[in-house]
């Protein structure tokens, strides 16, 4: 984590994901996101962010071309 990074409070995380923020949380219970302490209360560095919105990303398929049969 770089020292000038952002750090996101969990309402904050919330609406970044456009979700409450009990699944922010739920995040951090569950281990799925990388957070930090800062004293007692949690935080979410901006790229920890980043990294979990693009390990979720599904890239499209390209449709796969059927044959046309005769009827």
């Amino acid at each position: 984590m770089k020292e000038e990074e952002t750090l996101l409070t969990l309402e904050e995380v919330a609406v970044r994901l456009k979700t409450k923020p009990r699944f922010a949380r739920r995040l951090v219970d569950e281990r799925r996101i990388r957070f930090t302490y800062v004293g007692r209360f949690v935080r979410v560095p901006e790229s920890a962010l980043r990294e979990f919105i693009a390990a979720g990303m599904v890239e499209p398929v390209r449709p796969r071309r059927t044959a046309r049969r005769a009827a």
